[in-house]
């Protein structure tokens, strides 16, 4: 009686902590969101009135679309160019052995390790020793350095569970290696791939500390200009412009469930 008595505690306890939790993601977004609908000019909550003025004035506001526009197409070919590399570092990395192999996958994560003022400090520096400071390339080349651990890490717990009879039962009806990377490999391996992407995506999106250091004139993301934005002046244009960062976010996270997720037979 006393342990059953013990176990629905403990059950308890574990669910009001799982609502707690979930109350303390969720609920900054949903003020941020609930915020950018008042028909005030000061953020407050809960919001006086309704409106969608604040989201017109973002649509009007040519500073932040630009940056906008800037955000996701960085974010995109970041995307991209840090699946295509880290595949391949992935593939082999968990596919051979090799002396140094734990130096090279430490060193592939090692952005996640190093503070990001000095990552930033560092990238800075050395982009302007060789030219491309505070252009778009050096912006998007200090992206794909942190978003590349995500992509690494996640491809390469991927190919770990991934069953190699399935390549070898294709090697032996005499399939080249080539064949059996773009038929059965990679095919298989799309729900990794997809997963890095939507991590690679969010981070370069979000990503402030890089970008304040790599951005100037016309390469200006979204996040820094809310920022700069910030240190002016407090009103619910940010609450807007938050909010789409939120809804741009969920939507890539979303898109990539429903691509990856689980699909019923019938």
């Amino acid at each position: 009686m006393l342990d059953d008595l013990i176990d629905k505690l403990l059950a308890a306890a574990g669910r009001l902590l799982r609502v707690f939790v979930y109350l303390t993601l969720i609920l900054p977004a949903v003020i941020v969101v609930a915020t950018s609908f008042t028909s005030g000019d000061a953020m407050r909550f809960p919001p006086t009135g309704f409106s969608f003025r604040w989201y017109y004035a973002f649509w009007e506001s040519s500073l932040f679309i630009d940056s906008l526009t800037l955000s996701l197409k960085v974010a995109a070919l970041a995307t991209v160019l840090s699946l295509l590399f880290g595949f391949g570092a992935a593939f082999g990395i968990e596919r051979h052995n090799f002396r140094g192999r734990g130096f090279i996958r430490g060193f592939m994560l090692s952005p996640l390790l190093i503070p990001a003022v000095v990552l930033g400090l560092g990238l800075m520096q050395m982009q302007v020793w060789i030219g491309i400071s505070q252009t778009f390339l050096g912006l998007l080349v200090g992206h794909v350095v942190v978003t590349l651990p995500y992509v690494v890490r996640t491809l390469s717990a991927s190919m770990v569970l991934f069953d190699r009879n399935l390549e070898q039962a294709a090697m032996s009806l005499r399939a080249t290696p080539a064949t059996v990377l773009r038929t059965v490999t990679i095919p298989l391996l799309v729900p990794g791939i997809i997963s890095a992407g939507v991590f690679a995506f969010v981070t370069s999106f979000g990503n402030v500390n890089l970008s304040v250091f790599l951005g100037a004139g016309g390469n200006v993301t979204l996040p820094v200009q809310v920022l700069a934005y910030v240190e002016q002046t407090v009103d619910p244009l940010v609450a807007a412009v938050s909010s789409v960062v939120i809804v741009f976010t969920l939507l890539a996270i979303l898109i990539a469930d429903r691509i990856s997720g689980p699909r019923s037979v019938v």
